[in-house]
């Protein structure tokens, strides 16, 4: 899998794609993550890549140029299987979406900033829009390093438990994960539940689901409530 990035500010992806499983998987050759600054399509010599929206209003808009030139130059080099665009106004990223997206071949991620990208950007290209909450953000890298997170681990081989990304919460439907503990078995007189000690694995998965249950019925409980 190969994923472009196309944003104004590739500073602010640096770091997180190379470290830890995301650094993991492009070692492993597993993916290929590029990063492409909208600033290397900008017409002028100032590299401007924004400015101030027809019809007026505060913030500044990105301009179309930049993307459809650096769109254009990798869709002439390989096929996408998406377009994605980060914007509040999409559909809700879960589970499902990721296990998706992870199945495709090469991906692009339009990252927008400032206060809007030109909508003509969007309405040409865009296969996907994506939102990660009903709340708006500075810019879309951060929804774009959550999307590809989400996405790579799935990939096989990038995990070393290969069954690791299979039993997360939201994979089987709606469903949270049972609680997990590790040594030592007493911390500040914290107790790890007795069952997980027994090394009865009839009487350990009947706890897990049982817990995974509450856990569950409390989520559910939490976002209707809150919805």
């Amino acid at each position: 899998m190969r994923i472009d990035i196309i944003t104004g500010v590739p500073d602010l992806l640096v770091s997180p794609l190379n470290t830890s499983i995301l650094k993991r998987a492009q070692d492993k050759g597993k993916v290929e993550i590029v990063i492409n600054n909208l600033r290397d399509y900008a017409f002028n010599k100032h590299r401007q890549i924004d400015d101030k929206p027809f019809g007026g209003g505060p913030g500044m808009v990105l301009k179309p140029e930049p993307f459809f030139e650096c769109i254009d130059k990798l869709s002439g080099e390989r096929k996408y299987d998406h377009i994605i665009y980060t914007t509040p106004k999409g559909k809700l990223f879960d589970q499902n979406m990721a296990n998706k997206i992870s199945l495709a071949g090469n991906l692009i991620i339009i990252a927008g900033h400032y206060k809007e990208i030109d909508d003509r950007v969007r309405e040409h290209f865009a296969t996907d829009e994506i939102s990660i909450g009903n709340f708006v953000l500075t810019g879309g890298e951060l929804p774009a390093l959550v999307i590809i997170d989400a996405i790579v681990r799935l990939l096989p081989g990038v995990l070393n438990d290969s069954e690791a990304a299979l039993n997360d919460s939201f994979q089987d439907g709606e469903v949270i994960e049972a609680p997990h503990y590790t040594r030592p078995a007493e911390y500040r007189g914290l107790k790890v539940p007795e069952v997980l000690l027994s090394g009865n694995d009839k009487e350990i998965k009947k706890w897990k689901d049982e817990q995974s249950k509450i856990l569950t019925k409390k989520w559910r409980e939490y976002n209707s409530a809150k919805g």
